[in-house]
């Protein structure tokens, strides 16, 4: 098998379709040690074995999982790689689990999958393989990174969750905490396709309660979702070349890049927007752009240098 790699950036999955919500997930997966902070808490990160492996993959069919390829003798560099993503997984709550193969002890595993150095992250999805990169980022790049993976699982519909991973079975009543029931409906109207649905119960959930950011960025990712949804991707572009004042026109594709994972070129074009209208086009333009913000997420190092620049655009 011959997978080509590439440096952090787009991902497309639009070929994959959403799984079912998980039944179980890979908290029974057998043999292998969880990993967590001090060994405490919930975790969704396995270390792998020849045991484990099979389960860890089909788990891929309820939702994703990354496998992480690292060795210590070989790339030392890997195993803080292996650690920076678990550490990163283990805040999403199931959203991915992590499998970390140790090449060194599980050459069996690495043959299987026949990589060709370390270290090597690769996503799984319903027993499919798709590499991601081959590179060890700073923290910083690979919070983005996976900020924009779940980007573009949700736009997919892809909102599944792990159980976590334990030395024990998983009581029920634990695998529930672990979801806030307050999103249960929004997440079901995504994995159904019904956008309207689930802006509607995001809506709800922010009325209630103004300051809850994961309802805004939840409103923000199914109102991006809803507006592309029927658009033409080069009709859009085309539009939008021969319109460049146009808000509207370079709003959508904006909106497209975003969805595509290029999110310095959907900011830059909102952006030169900015400085180029005034008034209302130019309020329109801001809003939308702080609406994106929300979508990548505040602390994104991209939406930080954006801010500043939407700063220097405005005064």
């Amino acid at each position: 098998m011959t997978m080509p790699f590439s440096r952090p950036g787009a991902i497309d999955l639009s070929a994959l379709k959403a799984p079912a919500r998980p039944a179980g997930g890979p908290g029974a997966a057998g043999p292998g040690a969880a990993r967590g902070p001090g060994g405490a808490g919930p975790s969704w990160t396995l270390e792998v074995d020849d045991q484990s492996f099979q389960g860890l993959l089909e788990s891929s069919m309820d939702a994703p999982v990354v496998l992480v390829v690292y060795s210590p003798s070989r790339m030392p560099a890997s195993v803080q790689l292996a650690d920076d993503i678990a550490a990163i997984a283990d805040g999403l709550e199931g959203r991915v689990a992590v499998g970390r193969v140790d090449i060194d002890a599980q050459p069996s595993i690495g043959q299987a999958l026949q990589v060709p150095s370390v270290p090597l992250v690769a996503l799984v999805l319903q027993g499919r393989l798709q590499p991601l990169f081959q590179e060890v980022p700073a923290l910083e790049e690979l919070r983005a990174f996976f900020g924009q993976l779940l980007q573009q699982m949700t736009s997919q519909g892809i909102t599944g969750r792990h159980q976590p991973f334990a030395a024990g079975p998983v009581a029920e009543e634990e695998v529930e905490d672990a979801v806030d029931p307050r999103y249960a409906p929004a997440e079901d109207a995504l994995m159904a396709g019904d956008l309207d649905a689930a802006i509607a119960e995001y809506q709800k959930l922010l009325d209630d309660s103004p300051a809850d950011t994961e309802a805004a960025v939840g409103l923000s990712r199914a109102r991006l979702m809803k507006r592309t949804a029927d658009a033409d991707p080069a009709a859009a572009r085309q539009a939008a070349a021969d319109r460049p004042d146009d808000v509207e026109a370079q709003t959508l594709v904006a909106d497209i890049d975003l969805l595509g994972g290029h999110v310095k070129d959907a900011f830059a074009r909102l952006l030169d927007l900015v400085r180029r209208t005034d008034g209302d086009e130019r309020t329109a333009a801001r809003v939308h752009l702080l609406e994106l913000f929300a979508v990548v997420g505040n602390d994104d190092p991209r939406v930080l240098a954006g801010r500043r620049d939407l700063a220097s655009a405005l005064f």
